[in-house]
């Protein structure tokens, strides 16, 4: 059946941006505004890590439910799921990893299991996890589900890199960032495929941010810069605000 705009039913515009530079700055603002942000609400709020899920949980369902309904690309709604699923990501890995006493190492090989999985299933059902495919609903859950896991995950790893190896945030900054720029280089001077490479730079920016959101923000006695949560999150946000007006966003049309 046709839709009035000529697309048949269940067929969408694609409504995930083409990755460029400005993308992948607001990538890590986002994850790193969801630590700061977390932590703000279970910890400074002294909500807790519960609380502190089912509230951003119900916030993620509200945005992502927009965003699939949404009959184009509105890079505010899309930007604003993405942070959704960080900072529900960075409540719900602390609630699993400390509250349920799982541990950094136990709860990274779950999530990294469930992401690995989610991938998997979403290539077998329609063949592509390439960004240019999320044309359909079908696409766009496997879509936000992936990203959910690979925000979760990105906590645990990047607590876990910091803490219990023993790296420090600094340290596991500097870990990530020479992991990324491996990537950048491969991009550059290899085959590899664009898809392996763009799911390996969103997966890593992700524990990025959580090692810089940390070292923002924990005390200077802790290795931190000591900076109020509240403050970190307030530039972040701006800082992603500025991005989405300043600087042109399209949907993607090509693969990556």
């Amino acid at each position: 059946m046709n839709t009035p705009s000529g697309r048949t039913t269940g067929q969408l515009l694609n409504k995930v941006p083409e990755v460029t530079i400005t993308f992948w700055l607001l990538k890590i603002a986002a994850t790193t505004l969801g630590e700061t942000g977390g932590d703000a609400v279970s910890m400074s709020m002294n909500l807790g890590y519960l609380v502190g899920t089912g509230i951003f949980a119900a916030i993620f369902a509200i945005a992502v439910t927009a965003q699939v309904r949404a009959g184009r690309f509105h890079p505010l709604l899309y930007w604003s799921t993405i942070i959704a699923t960080t900072t529900v990501g960075t409540t719900l890995a602390d609630f699993a990893d400390r509250s349920l006493g799982i541990g950094y190492a136990g709860g990274a090989s779950i999530l990294f299991t469930l992401l690995m999985g989610s991938l998997f299933v979403w290539h077998r059902s329609l063949g592509s996890v390439s960004v240019d495919t999320v044309r359909t609903r079908k696409a766009e859950v496997f879509y936000w589900v992936t990203i959910m896991f690979s925000q979760t995950l990105g906590t645990a790893l990047g607590d876990w890199t910091a803490d219990t190896a023993g790296l420090g945030y600094t340290g596991g900054a500097m870990i990530f960032t020479i992991l990324l720029a491996g990537v950048v280089a491969a991009y550059y001077r290899t085959r590899i495929s664009r898809t392996a490479l763009f799911w390996t730079a969103f997966i890593l920016t992700r524990p990025l941010g959580a090692v810089v959101g940390d070292l923002l923000d924990k005390p200077v006695n802790a290795g931190g810069f000591g900076l109020s949560r509240y403050t970190a999150s307030t530039v972040l946000f701006s800082f992603i605000l500025l991005g989405l007006y300043a600087f042109p966003h399209r949907a993607a049309e090509k693969g990556h």
